[in-house]
């Protein structure tokens, strides 16, 4: 079933189609590559950063806290700076720095003594490294799938260059 001077298969594409499909396939797959991988991997990198920057808020917290009994004066006075925003301070008397607000999530803020906010703030920096390795890993995947597709972009691309001639020898 095949026609010689058309050029065509059993299959009624032509013997050169496959080879005028690969540009089609070479930008299907550069658009995946662009469109889709990049941008999860984007993504996924970008909510790393937030969840770093979250354990960072969390550990200077607890460096304050623990440094805290060394701050406080005349019968459990604490005296410090606040900043009111913008980065504009003013000083402030805390009564009793014994109980503080801890910001646990959602908008939420609980009022919690030194000793609980420490406990807490343990156990928050602890899930939020669970939660930085998960996405590490995930990254890890995306970026093993760029490579996939990298790789095969190439073999396609490099696929139609016409190979060389067998080495011939000089004598």
């Amino acid at each position: 079933m095949m026609e010689e001077e058309g050029g065509v298969l059993g299959n009624g594409r032509e013997a050169s189609g496959v080879r005028g499909d690969l540009p089609k396939k070479v930008a299907e797959y550069e658009r995946f590559l662009n469109n889709r991988l990049k941008t999860d991997l984007q993504t996924l990198l970008d909510s790393r950063d937030l969840v770093y920057a979250d354990i960072a808020e969390y550990l200077q917290l607890q460096r304050v806290l623990e440094r805290l009994d060394a701050g406080t004066e005349r019968k459990g006075v604490l005296k410090t700076m606040v900043d009111l925003g913008c980065n504009f301070y003013s000083q402030a008397l805390v009564p009793d720095p014994q109980h503080m607000c801890v910001a646990v999530g959602f908008g939420v803020f609980v009022e919690l003594t030194r000793s609980e906010a420490l406990q807490f703030i343990e156990k928050k920096v602890a899930g939020l490294n669970k939660k930085a390795e998960e996405l590490t890993a995930q990254a890890c995947q995306v970026k093993a799938r760029i490579r996939i597709v990298v790789e095969g972009l190439r073999e396609l691309q490099f696929a139609d260059l016409p190979t060389s001639p067998p080495h011939r020898p000089v004598w």
